[in-house]
């Protein structure tokens, strides 16, 4: 396990709500809505599943193809990572708040090749969760390898994002767990888990 850095607070929203799983679409279309004045046929993005970056934790947002100028790690640090292929984008943590989704829906529309989307939930199933948090060791190698190149990188936004490596692999460790249980009955009930639930097993 990595120790965590210097944004270890994040994980309150997650261990210590009552629920399992947060719906984040609706407050995404409501800010759609506020933002691009009205939801019908309108998107956070042009990001197509079969592009999805690997890194991408299951929910309901994720990125296909985007550009390698770390925007989002400068803007969405407790959301957003690059890395994977090409160096591109990935959202490491969902938005468990409707503040977060405004700031990932930041993040998607100033992302240049437009590679955000958030139709997740339509693609991924029971078992594609799972094999996800199966594969969690290789995560977890590609972040030992990122924290140990980037610590001893010269440049700046290299160094940036340490403590958000470590946080994800605390993510990883810790309350991700109990999120993805949640977000599984979220696909199998499509409604969020009550806290006196039994949540799916992984």
């Amino acid at each position: 396990m990595i120790a965590t850095g210097t944004l270890a607070a994040m994980d309150v929203d997650y261990a210590g709500a009552e629920s399992a799983y947060w719906n984040p679409l609706p407050a995404a279309r409501e800010i759609v809505t506020r933002w691009r004045g009205g939801a019908g046929g309108l998107s956070i993005g042009e990001g197509r599943w079969e592009d999805r970056n690997w890194l991408n934790v299951p929910g309901p947002f994720y990125t296909g193809e985007t550009d390698d100028g770390m925007n989002g790690p400068v803007y969405a640090p407790r959301l957003v990572l690059c890395g994977g292929d090409w160096g591109m984008e990935f959202v490491y943590r969902q938005p468990r708040t409707s503040q977060e989704v405004e700031t990932l829906l930041d993040v998607a529309w100033g992302e240049p090749m437009g590679g955000y989307a958030w139709d997740g939930d339509d693609h991924w199933s029971e078992d594609s969760v799972r094999e996800w948090w199966a594969g969690r060791a290789r995560v977890r190698e590609w972040i030992h390898r990122q924290i140990a190149r980037r610590s001893a990188s010269g440049r700046a936004q290299d160094h940036e994002d340490v403590p958000a490596l470590h946080e994800f692999a605390a993510h990883v460790d810790g309350p991700l767990e109990r999120y993805l249980r949640g977000y599984l009955y979220w696909l199998i009930e499509r409604r969020e888990p009550a806290a006196e639930v039994t949540l799916p097993q992984l």
